[in-house]
């Protein structure tokens, strides 16, 4: 594991918003840790200016990143909220309005991410309780900006990268923090064990660790943290389904004008070239059958696009709808998932092809979508495991398989939407995980503020 204990096997291709130093979590000591990013404080600024020139950075929001945020505190108590990226951002957000509903005065919750594409999401969302700055950086002197003047009452990470500097100057200022939805592989849960100091020391910052599966709850407690750790099941049961625009969806479905249609969704790289090699043996067999393509990075595009001859590629991002003799539809853009989702009855979850962990079955299963995904499940345990039980998914080992498929689901509607509604019935949705979270950090709000 190259970050802390929250198990990212995708965060080397997600889009970096890291400008850090190597985390401790790879077993540099933490001595050491603190002394490299001492050391590279004075460079962090052209670092993140370099970012910013490859669009890997706000420009106009780069101070945040140093620890100088641009909003005011707003008086009154205030939770803050982490969560790395995306794929984070609709749990922060759903969790942010529990909150705000379920405790009492004057409270705020603030957000902090580290990707442009979360940045994004989240911002439309903000509003007077609830607002949305970049993390920052993992030196102490931006640690120390950042907490000097955001003075959060609580801390809850989401999935997160937990960074060294951070974690100890919030634990030093006594701050309650929350670790929900957790993850730590079998690979991490070793690492761990190499360094049991470093283990403890970093992770006796939380309060309480709400673990994403149940083999993560064993592995967190089988560190002897001390933190209360609570197998609550994985808070993507509680998100709400997904938004439908149902105008968009109403002009996919004309411009569709039933074509067989198969999504994948979220996929990296290692994803994208078995994934078109499957679509061209479905479409010897089905030779009107239409793939939506949905890139885990909407930037990325141009890297999809030339694997794909331009003539035959329609891209959403163009404000294009899929012609009749578009064999792929690129959409490369952001918000759009559950839109997508409606109109496509047939869904591989990538990320599952290539270390990545995989992404997350369970939104396009509450569409009632037949579920199709890749060996590598880690980052969702418990639902592949809930899925493929009740007979709601199926995994494919390499295109070859993944083709026949989709051809078998697409040439037979019918067990299409059974294998669809076994999946919606296998993973409905369950509040139970986030009433939990949400009651502790309420818990947590009526203890004496930071000073």
């Amino acid at each position: 594991m190259t970050v802390g204990i929250a198990d990212r096997p995708d965060s080397g291709h997600s889009e970096p918003g890291n400008s850090q130093p190597p985390a401790a979590g790879s077993g540099l000591p933490l001595a050491l840790y603190r002394w490299a990013a001492g050391m590279l404080t004075p460079v962090v600024p052209l670092l993140l200016t370099r970012r910013a020139r490859r669009n890997k950075e706000d420009p106009a929001r780069r101070h945040e990143r140093l620890g100088a945020p641009t909003l005011a505190r707003p008086p009154g108590r205030l939770v803050w909220m982490h969560g790395a990226s995306v794929g984070e951002s609709h749990v922060l957000n759903v969790l942010a309005d529990a909150v705000l509903a379920g405790a009492e005065g004057d409270v705020t919750v603030l957000l902090t991410t580290q990707t442009l594409t979360s940045a994004r999401r989240l911002q439309a969302l903000t509003g007077p309780r609830l607002l949305h700055q970049f993390a920052p950086v993992d030196t102490p002197q931006a640690v120390a900006g950042f907490l000097d003047h955001w003075r959060p009452d609580v801390a809850l990470w989401v999935e997160s990268e937990l960074w060294p500097n951070l974690l100890g100057e919030v634990r030093r200022r006594a701050i309650p923090a929350l670790l929900a939805n957790g993850r730590m592989s079998s690979r991490s849960h070793r690492r761990w064990r190499r360094f049991p100091g470093t283990a403890r020391r970093l992770l006796s910052t939380f309060r309480a660790v709400f673990p994403a599966d149940h083999q993560a709850a064993g592995r967190f407690a089988a560190l002897g943290l001390g933190a209360d750790v609570r197998d609550t099941g994985n808070l993507k049961l509680s998100a709400a389904t997904l938004t439908v625009d149902e105008a968009a969806a109403a002009d996919l479905r004309r411009a569709i004008a039933g074509r067989p249609v198969w999504l994948a969704a979220s996929t990296h790289h290692e994803d994208e070239a078995p994934v078109l090699e499957a679509h061209a043996r479905v479409r010897l067999a089905l030779p009107e059958a239409l793939l939506i393509m949905v890139p885990r990075h909407p930037d990325r595009a141009p890297e999809i696009l030339a694997q794909l001859a331009p003539e035959v590629a329609a891209r959403r991002s163009d404000g294009a709808l899929p012609g009749p003799a578009d064999p792929v539809y690129l959409a490369d853009t952001m918000g759009e998932l559950g839109t997508l989702f409606s109109v496509s009855p047939v869904v591989f979850v990538a990320g599952t092809f290539g270390g990545h962990g995989g992404h997350n079955p369970i939104e396009p299963a509450r569409f009632g979508a037949a579920i199709l995904h890749g060996p590598d499940m880690t980052n969702f345990v418990d639902a592949a495991e809930a899925l493929g039980s009740a007979g709601g998914a199926r995994q494919v080992a390499d295109a070859a398989e993944l083709a026949e498929a989709v051809i078998g689901l697409l040439g037979d509607p019918a067990a299409c939407r059974a294998l669809g509604s076994r999946g919606r019935a296998a993973l409905g949705r369950n509040t139970a995980v986030r009433d939990a979270v949400v009651a502790e950090v309420v818990h947590l709000l009526g203890r004496p503020s930071c000073p």
